[in-house]
């Protein structure tokens, strides 16, 4: 299982737009994708319910994994989004 350790780069963490955005992102990857803040439960990042029950603020860890073929690369892309709070996806 491919897995990437990140902090949240948003300051409103995971709820509203940028909820909505990492949601658009995680389908956009083409591979099923979890995430779970550090120890817990693991979710569907294409899901926005499961994000916002998760509850993940700005400037805490997340775990993103995937066990599909392509997860390394999808996952780096991710990451990068997480980490940055940015508002795409970064190129691949």
């Amino acid at each position: 299982m491919a897995e990437r350790r990140v902090t949240i780069g948003w300051p409103e963490g995971l709820h509203a737009r940028p909820a909505s955005v990492f949601v658009r992102a995680a389908t956009a990857v083409g591979v099923p994708v979890t995430i779970a803040k550090n120890g817990g439960n693991p979710v569907n990042a294409a899901s926005m319910l499961g994000l916002l029950a998760l509850g993940a603020e700005g400037g805490e860890e997340v775990v993103l994994a995937s066990e599909a073929e392509g997860a390394e690369g999808a996952l780096d892309r991710l990451a990068a989004m997480v980490e940055q709070g940015l508002d795409e996806l970064p190129a691949a």
